[in-house]
């Protein structure tokens, strides 16, 4: 029995392993305007900026699964709002958890779609 939670306690200390991942060459977002309900996707190459309402957004990366630039993309966005030079949000979206790291504005909604790539 010793031996069984000794493997057991191995088996689940045991780290992950890293998914590989690749760069794309941009990122597709979806913007929602809450007040006025339009939406609208942009594609937004990395180290390029996108207006969508007052929000300017800035894509630093977007990296994806090996294989899958639709499955699990992730980018590194900062988003300002239009007259003023603090972020409001600076940080990494994840398209396959929206709401682990969102964008907290009263009357804007973005999030990452997939990256683009060649």
């Amino acid at each position: 029995m010793r031996g069984s939670l000794v493997l057991a306690a191995g088996v689940l200390a045991a780290p992950c392993a890293a998914q590989e991942t690749a760069n794309g060459d941009g990122v597709v977002l979806r913007a929602l305007d809450k007040i006025a309900g339009v939406t609208r996707d942009v594609e937004l190459p990395v180290g390029a900026t996108a207006r969508f309402g007052r929000l300017e957004v800035d894509n630093a990366q977007c990296r994806y699964p090996l294989g899958n630039p639709a499955g699990d993309a992730f980018a590194l966005l900062r988003v300002r709002e239009a007259g003023r030079d603090d972020p409001v949000f600076t940080g990494w979206m994840i398209a396959s958890a929206p709401g682990l790291n969102p964008l907290d504005h009263q009357r804007y909604d973005v999030w990452v779609l997939r990256c683009m790539t060649s």
